[in-house]
Parts: structure tokens; sequence; C-alpha cells
């Protein structure tokens, strides 16, 4: 049994009830066993043991299964099935829809970056052009004007950050929470000199955002930072999660499931906080 689910603990790898009542409903069901064996592990103990792995860094095959984990394999196999169904995104919007209902987002404006973890492992990395061709993988990051991440995606670190910038405006769900239309559009994006180019500004304008995007070739300061330290934060949030700073996944899906739950996780703090 996993000692300590549901109080408040200094162990982050610990599913608080309230958190639980939100994943539980998301989680597809299992499949029947095709040979008798062990009994399954819970679902709730499971996600202990993967959230364990994230926040230590640990290797799956070294997942302490005196705590209650299961193995690692087990972990492993779970977290790429929730994965695949969509679990990450569903309670994402879950929480978001949470946070619009309390008017705890802030639509005012979003603010985009491109972090390059460390690591090299994995089909999308690549040379990266600033770091001597290094191969590695790029975190692409849009926040609203708190920090509290809207969408996130995984590329190449040879990915031009501007290519980016519509895929991921793109990907920010319609948020529910509130009497009237659902909202998915910020009002004014915020981006750095990576993201200068005409084309991308008018295509932003089009989608009904206003696009303040910092120029090249003027002189350094561009007066943005005091708005776009916030993503500047939520960088940091995702990097303290040991497996998202440095890269070990060879597997895109399970990186990427690292970085959907992570942002799950984020926003999670952020509903916490009301209480």
């Amino acid at each position: 049994m996993l000692v300590g689910v549901g109080k408040r603990q200094s162990r982050p790898w610990v599913v608080s009830d309230e958190l639980w009542s939100l994943v539980e409903p998301l989680l597809p069901q299992p499949g029947p066993k095709r040979v008798e064996g062990r009994p399954r592990v819970p679902d709730r103990q499971a996600l202990c043991g993967i959230l364990f792995v994230p926040h230590t860094g640990i290797q799956w095959e070294y997942l302490p299964q005196e705590l209650g984990f299961g193995s690692g394999m087990t972990c492993w196999r779970r977290l790429a099935a929730w994965n695949e169904a969509g679990v990450w995104d569903k309670l994402h919007l879950v929480l978001l829809r949470k946070l619009r209902s309390a008017r705890q987002l802030d639509w005012s404006r979003a603010v985009i970056d491109s972090p390059r973890p460390g690591g090299t492992a994995g089909p999308k990395s690549g040379p990266s052009p600033v770091d001597r061709a290094r191969p590695g993988s790029k975190h692409h990051i849009l926040t609203d004007a708190q920090g509290i991440p809207l969408a996130v995606s995984l590329t190449g670190g040879n990915r031009n950050d501007v290519t980016e910038l519509m895929p991921l405006l793109d990907k920010v769900p319609a948020v529910a929470g509130l009497v009237g239309r659902p909202r998915k559009r910020p009002a004014l994006l915020f981006a750095d000199r990576g993201y200068d180019h005409d084309k991308y500004r008018e295509k932003v304008r089009m989608l009904g955002v206003r696009p303040v995007i910092a120029r090249r070739g003027v002189p350094h300061g561009s007066g943005l930072g005091v708005y776009r330290w916030v993503v500047e934060r939520t960088i940091a949030w995702f990097h303290g999660f040991r497996r998202l700073r440095i890269r070990w996944e060879r597997r895109d899906d399970i990186h990427e499931a690292f970085l959907g739950l992570a942002t799950c996780l984020i926003t999670h703090r952020h509903i916490q906080r009301l209480c």
C-alpha cells in the first residue's frame, strides 16, 4: 500500500485526493488480462511511480518498488498508454476550465519562448544552430500573462522558433468556464527576436491577436522584458523536473508525455493557490 496518498506531503510524487479526483475519470479502462498472474497495480499507485521519475530523474529500472509503485516497466507502459489516450491534454483542459471559472486566466496577453533542454536522445532532435551543431530538442512554451502554460510542444533543436509560432497558437484549447463562448485567443502576443518575421506577424493578426515582437537589428533591450519574464519563470518550473532539464528518453512520445504531465502539474499548482 502506498503510504501518505491524499495527505499534504513534502514528497511531490504523492497524488492528492483532489488531483486524483480529476485524473481518474480521464484514464482509459484497462483491457482484460490475457494471462493470469500478479494483480494489476492500481492506477493511482502507478501514477505516483510515474511522477517519481521526472521529479527525481531516476532511471525506470531503478524505481523503488518498496514504495508501492510497481515495477518501472509497469509505470512506463502506463505512461505511454495514457499519453496515447490523450489523458494529459484532457486533464490540462479541465484545469484551465477551473482557472477560467475562477477568473484566474489572464487572456490580456500571451508570451512565447523556446528553451533547449540538455541531452541528445530521440528522433525529434537536430543540430542546434547556436550550439556548435550539437543535436538536441526544443521545448516550445506559450503562457498567459501570469505564466500559466496554455500550450507546449517538442521539436528538434534545429527548428527555427518562429516556425512553431502558429502551431502553438492553434494548440491552445478553447477554454469554457464562464458564460459565453469558450476563450481560445489572447489579446496580445509577446515574443523575442527569434520570432521576428513580418509574414508571421500578419498570420498572428489574422487570428485576431496583436503581435508584440522584438525586431532584429535594433539596439539591445526591446523593453518587453517587463512582460516576458513570466515565460522565463515558467521555463524554470518546467526544468525543475529533472527529466525535462535533460532529455534521456529516445522515444519522443515518452518525453512528450513528461512534458504534458509537467504542464498539468504546473497548472494544478495555480489552482492549489486558490484554496
